[in-house]
């Protein structure tokens, strides 16, 4: 009989034994920490880039913003620990009280403390910060101007950050967008109670604050040409995004005009254009698109009686808006979601699925569309579908049925809306794009989001922060070189020293004898090595025995259940308290950085390792070793929890 999760959960901590070993040889902690091996080897302090950053495709300095709110990193000056945090995760992105609630955090599926009992709540910090610096007013800096600007197509989370990183630079940008409002995705295709209005548009105005110029509106190809904007402007940013749904691709969907898509609805939805749905909704798909579909279905419901002008298909295909659904009474919609994945290993993340489920979406997995079924006046009024094998690809042989509805929305994928620029895009109705995010061919063009390639909202922030670099290269007439293997949002151990008045001395070989660095001399950073760029830390170089089972500080969810749902839109997750944020961050394991536990200086057995002044000690510059007392014994290194010590000076 298998162990059940819950009661995993409720024993200790770390893998004793790997898979097929059934003895330990750890009986003894002090026989296998001191067994008086020596080398000629003493310890580097080396910083690798941890697995919930390189995991995170906007790239940011998790472990970094988490040290910072549980209080290892301080900043200097009269600076709270909120703002400090704020600026270091938005570094990275501009968007943190919103990723916070959206992100499905590839980071925390990364973390390492997975190893020990669960990952630590990342998305719950990362909100607290962000709600902390809306509430507190904190504004961004803008670098010194630059007489050189860049057109951005788009105010998606792509553009909008690419503005942001634009003019930290100090460079003029423009957005360009052809919706009344910005926010691309993040405000047309995500409800308002997982992304609330207030919170979006603060985190918005803060970027166009620091001098963003935006035309809304504005279809670029069509009210302004691609040529004006290549004359008065010095680069171009596609940022456009994959703003067209894509139908099933069966007999009857095409010509059915209530068979929609999920991009469609959810932006019809987001205007306030629908206000209800049909009484049998079916939804196709798996993503998390989808689940917004099903989720919003439910919470509108529909009215018994209904004009035809009023059905949501004409609604959401832009014919017509509802004028009668605050005055009628709403009945609760069936609404059915229908996966070809079985529901297990379905793309959308868990806790979605599992608070659809409870809002009385009915899901079923391991299914395939075949035909919609329409009546004699072209309505879809059934789709045939037939099961599928468990690997979600193969049909079994007689399985089909039909499935009753009045209104179809397919959420299978996107592309993009390239009317007015097809020569920059491909034939697919997407734009390419190299490692640099350049639109090759097109010199002085460059492109990130979702046009390149339907992602998460992370995903298309942190291209933005890789064309902007790639931007400013261009516009410097620089050379764009390699991109780092893991490219990231790095901590950076020589501006925290310019930061904390502790920068090395300036190197005058004309006045030192010493051309090597040692441990005594002042220009230079002895000791240290930093790996970020080249590695990723892995649990097993983790010392896990160090950390005590600590179930992770959840968020409560304000999710309806199937009776509650309709007309329910309050946001649905809360925030953690300032208390709660520094006890959830504390749990985070600070892999490959020091986090100041002084394992290494209990247990050395020479006295070699030892604390730095206070007046010197920093972030990464903690601890120090004295080579003539240190042996090569490397306990420092066994016992350091978080992989930050290597036996390498001496290779």
């Amino acid at each position: 009989m298998a162990t059940s999760q819950d009661d995993m959960k409720t024993n200790l901590t770390f893998r004793r034994f790997k898979d097929g070993q059934t003895t330990s040889d750890w009986s003894s902690w002090t026989d296998k920490i001191f067994n008086e091996d020596k080398s000629h080897k003493c310890p580097t302090y080396v910083h690798r880039t941890p697995p919930c950053q390189g995991s995170c495709p906007s790239g940011e300095d998790i472990r970094g913003w988490l040290d910072i709110v549980r209080g290892i990193e301080k900043p200097s000056g009269d600076m709270t620990m909120q703002e400090y945090a704020f600026r270091r995760s938005t570094n990275a992105n501009p968007f943190p009280s919103v990723m916070g609630r959206v992100c499905p955090a590839p980071c925390q599926d990364g973390c390492n403390r997975n190893e020990v009992e669960d990952f630590v709540g990342i998305n719950a910090v990362e909100q607290y910060i962000g709600d902390s610096a809306l509430d507190a007013g904190f504004k961004f800096e803008t670098g010194a101007n630059i007489d050189k600007k860049v057109a951005i197509i788009g105010g998606g989370p792509a553009g909008l950050a690419a503005a942001f990183q634009l003019r930290r630079k100090g460079y003029g940008a423009t957005v360009f967008d052809n919706h009344k409002t910005l926010g691309g995705m993040m405000k047309y295709g995500i409800p308002g109670y997982r992304t609330p209005r207030d919170v979006l548009d603060g985190e918005i105005n803060r970027i166009i604050d620091m001098g963003v110029e935006v035309k809304l509106n504005t279809w670029v190809g069509k009210d302004v040409t691609v040529e004006q904007l290549e004359k008065d402007y010095d680069a171009i940013l596609w940022a456009v995004g994959a703003q067209s749904g894509r139908q099933l691709p069966i007999p009857g969907a095409a010509d059915a005009p209530n068979a929609l898509t999920g991009v469609d609805f959810l932006e019809a939805f987001n205007e306030g254009r629908l206000q209800l749905v049909s009484e049998k909704v079916v939804v196709i798909g798996g993503g998390d698109t989808s689940i917004d579909v099903a989720s919003v279905a439910r919470r509108l419901g529909h009215i018994t009686t209904i004009n035809e002008s009023d059905r949501p298909e004409n609604v959401i295909l832009g014919h017509t808006a509802h004028d009668v659904a605050s005055s009628a009474v709403r009945q609760g919609a069936q609404v059915m979601l229908l996966s070809r994945s079985s529901i297990e290993n379905m793309p959308a993340a868990k806790h979605e699925i599992d608070d659809a489920t409870r809002e009385g979406v009915s899901i079923i997995g391991c299914v395939s569309p075949v035909e919609v079924l329409r009546n004699d006046e072209g309505r879809a009024v059934a789709l045939k579908v037939v099961k599928l094998e468990e690997d979600g690809k193969t049909p079994i042989e007689g399985s089909e049925y039909e499935i009753e509805l009045d209104l179809l929305v397919a959420a299978i994928g996107q592309g993009g809306k390239v009317e007015g620029f097809e020569d920059v895009a491909n034939e697919r109705g997407f734009i390419d794009a190299d490692q640099h995010y350049q639109v090759p061919g097109k010199p002085g063009h460059f492109v990130a989001g979702d046009i390149v390639r339907p992602h998460l909202l992370t995903t298309a922030i942190g291209q933005a922060s890789i064309a902007v670099e790639s931007i400013e290269h261009y516009l410097n007439h620089q050379e764009m070189g390699k991109r780092p293997k893991v490219d990231k949002h790095h901590f950076n151990l020589l501006a925290k020293l310019q930061e904390a008045h502790m920068e090395p001395e300036s190197f005058e070989p004309a006045k030192t004898e010493e051309m090597r660095g040692t441990d005594h001399n002042k220009w230079a950073v002895h000791n240290y090595e930093d790996r970020s760029r080249n590695e990723i830390i892995p649990a097993d170089k983790l010392f896990l025995g160090h950390f005590s089972f600590t179930p992770r500080l959840k968020r409560e969810e304000n999710v309806p259940n199937s009776e509650e749902v309709l007309g329910h839109f309050n946001e649905r997750m809360k925030g953690l308290s300032s208390e709660q944020a520094v006890e959830e961050a504390e749990r985070c394991m600070s892999c490959g950085m020091c986090f100041e536990c002084d394992n290494c200086v209990i247990y050395c057995p020479q006295d070699a390792i030892f604390r730095v002044k206070k007046s010197e000690s920093t972030m990464g510059r903690y601890v120090d070793t004295d080579y003539a007392k240190c042996v090569g014994c490397h306990i420092c290194a066994d016992v350091c929890p978080t992989g930050y010590i290597d036996m390498a000076l001496g290779d």
